[in-house]
């Protein structure tokens, strides 16, 4: 483990807690660190809160507490959300630590004594929500926030920003993806071009804050405070600095577009004041908008991490801001959005290729990975060869940031694995008795495994709970031990024994974008939280509706009110099962496939509903079937059982709807 890699997340101000602004950033640098490790790389991996500055300070006395135990419970929000969500972070820093503060002020002083600070009177307009003096006139808005600003007159210390001018035009010039993306870059060099003044880095007019090494009066301006904690964590200023000796420069400082600023100008000028390494790059991020604006406090628009892995888990955040966002740009973000990703890429795509690759295995092969060697055809080839484009161009986009192309190419990979096994019916061929259809069933399922292995190694960085969970059912060990040797086609070995085969990806219904609305609204202050609508109790007819006639394999039942004795009912056996697999049958249009888990068995039941429902949409939702209906064969494969739906009065097609429950009912449970 030779190569090192050190990656920062921006230190999060503790004015107000976390939202998914604040996710997307640290779950982006959480996939990078985790992909690096699966590399091989020693990887470090730093976050963190920024706790000092003015504005604490008043938000601190309005609330009638002091400025540590305001920073103290928003720094424990930030931390306990990570946590929560997985994220392996090797180190949070906060600003109020002792080693921070030794370090600031070893850097100060390594900044005078090098002759770029000296002591001057200001008066001009500052930015207390930026942080910042700006160029506007008495009584003028922030041209950055839009704020109000406030006048100061103060003897400060001045950091000699002006004489980096031609240096950082230099350092830009000759290394082009120090400011990524090129937006990003353009804007840091026309700002830079405009003429840089020298800057203030101490105030004298408020007390929170690491004190000027010398001159305590005087606190370190919360900018220089906050940059250096990217080496003060690693020991910059402190006996041990072995880890500052390992790991600096660091090779990723990952940040929001809003203070591309800090980071690419007074950053780098401060380093080079000190004699200090550069990072060996700065990449910005766009805003996550909801309702098409940037997520804020004041707007009342914060969406907060918590309420969807309440109701999706981190894994589905973390996949849909990967996927949908094209990262650099600004994207949006809805509930709708969220649960309409979820279904589709992870429960119905990803969901259902697993799902009924490893139960197929475990049904025809005695739950151990078959020898896909002797019944290969072309077919076979092609996915194979698929999958190896796919693993270089997901490499290729996600070593440049394009996370959502990465994903975009796995997803072919699953797309065309999962047509892969319409159009070659292992589920047909396992009804023929010979030597030759048991080794090309063996050669499908096999390819289907291999494939689903590559996939789930490649996004393993985006999605750790879920494809962790998807490679134990495949058999394998712990999946953060795979390195790239790994992911070549064939490591797959036959004869592997499967682990316990189960959903990963159960699917989201309408009510769970209700409920994520519901704990918004109730987190919300000042806000009446409407409860979140609930779906009318019965068999599945519309609400008000009677449930009239029972439908099973496209075939409706005798609608007369014939009466039957209590005998004749208890000899139906019904029972809750979960749909595993649904796919269409070759030729048959009203006809779809079903694997159901009953618990204690799977089983396979051919039904007429093709016409009503996308077979995407009924993997992982719990029906009820008749368990002891005696097996019928239609296509050519055999129908053990019977689903229940009910058709509405108000439809001239009698459409079905599915029977189904609000409750969690376990699998096999009787029906009385």
């Amino acid at each position: 483990m030779d190569k090192k890699f050190y990656i920062t997340t921006p230190i999060y101000y503790v004015n107000a807690r976390p939202h998914i602004g604040h996710a997307y950033t640290t779950i982006t640098c959480d996939t990078i660190a985790r992909r690096h490790r699966m590399l091989g790389d020693d990887t470090y991996f730093l976050t963190g809160t920024d706790e000092h500055g003015i504005k604490i300070e008043r938000a601190a006395t309005a609330q009638g507490i002091t400025p540590k135990q305001l920073a103290d419970d928003v720094s424990a929000a930030f931390r306990g959300l990570w946590d929560r969500m997985g994220i392996t972070y090797d180190q949070f820093i906060r600003t109020t630590d002792d080693c921070h503060k030794l370090g600031v002020q070893e850097l100060f002083r390594v900044l005078q004594k090098n002759g770029y600070i000296y002591k001057d009177s200001y008066t001009g307009q500052y930015c207390v929500y930026d942080e910042m003096f700006v160029e506007a006139a008495p009584g003028a808005p922030c041209p950055e926030c839009g704020r109000p600003t406030e006048t100061i007159s103060e003897e400060n210390y001045f950091f000699k920003l002006s004489a980096f001018e031609d240096k950082l035009l230099k350092l830009y010039a000759e290394n082009p993806d120090f400011i990524r993306p090129e937006t990003r870059r353009n804007e840091v060099i026309s700002f830079v071009r405009s003429g840089l003044r020298d800057l203030s880095i101490s105030r004298s007019t408020f007390k929170w804050g690491i004190p000027v090494p010398g001159d305590p009066k005087h606190v370190i301006y919360v900018w220089l405070d906050a940059l250096s904690n990217y080496i003060t964590a690693l020991g910059y200023g402190q006996k041990d600095h072995a880890k500052f000796d390992r790991y600096w420069p660091a090779d990723v400082h990952m940040i929001g577009k809003e203070i591309v600023r800090f980071h690419c100008v007074y950053w780098p000028a401060f380093l080079m004041a000190a004699g200090i390494p550069l990072p060996k790059g700065i990449v910005a991020h766009g805003w996550l908008l909801f309702e098409q604006s940037k997520m804020s406090k004041s707007r009342g628009n914060i969406v907060r991490a918590e309420t969807i892995l309440d109701v999706l888990g981190a894994d589905a955040l973390r996949y849909f801001l990967l996927r949908e966002v094209a990262f650099g740009q600004d994207g949006s973000f809805s509930f709708d959005a969220l649960v309409q990703r979820y279904n589709s890429d992870l429960a119905n795509d990803l969901g259902n290729l697993a799902s009924r690759t490893l139960t197929m295995i475990g049904r025809y092969f005695g739950e151990q990975v078959p020898d896909g060697a002797a019944g290969k055809n072309a077919a076979d080839e092609a996915v194979a060869g698929l999958a190896r484009t796919t693993i270089s161009d997901f490499d290729t986009h996600f070593e440049q940031f394009q996370f959502s192309r990465a994903l975009e190419s796995a997803w072919a990979l699953v797309g065309a694995v999962n047509k892969y096994l319409v159009e070659n019916e292992p589920w047909v061929v396992a009804e023929k008795n010979d030597d030759a259809a048991r080794s090309r069933l063996g050669a499908i399922l096999y390819t289907a495994a291999e494939a689903l292995r590559l996939v789930t190694a490649l996004i393993h960085p985006v999605i750790p709970d879920s494809t962790a969970r998807i490679w134990t059912q495949l058999g394998l060990h712990d999946i953060r031990k795979c390195r790239p040797t790994d992911l070549q086609w064939g490591r797959l070995k036959p004869g592997t024994k499967l682990g316990k085969v189960e959903p990963v990806f159960p699917r989201a219904d309408k009510s769970a974008i209700e409920r994520m609305q519901h704990l918004e609204e109730k987190d919300r202050p000042g806000t009446p939280a409407a409860e979140p609508k609930q779906e009318p109790a019965g068999t599945g007819a519309q609400a008000g509706q009677p449930a009239t006639q029972a439908v099973a394999s496209g075939v409706q039942a005798s609608d007369n009110d014939q009466k039957i004795a209590i005998d004749d009912f208890l000899k139906i056996d019904l029972r809750v099962a979960q749909i595993k697999v649904a796919e269409p049958v070759k030729g048959a249009d009203k006809l779809l496939r079903l694997e159901v888990d009953l618990g204690y068995e799977q089983r396979q039941i051919l039904a007429g509903i093709a016409k009503y429902y996308d077979p995407q949409s009924l993997i992982g939702r719990k029906i009820v079937i008749v368990a002891n209906l005696a097996p019928r064969k239609m296509r050519g494969l055999e129908s053990n059982g019977m689903l229940l739906a009910a058709s509405l009065p108000s439809d001239e097609n009698g459409k079905p709807v599915l029977a189904s429950f609000l409750e969690d009912v376990p699998l096999g449970a009787k029906l009385k």
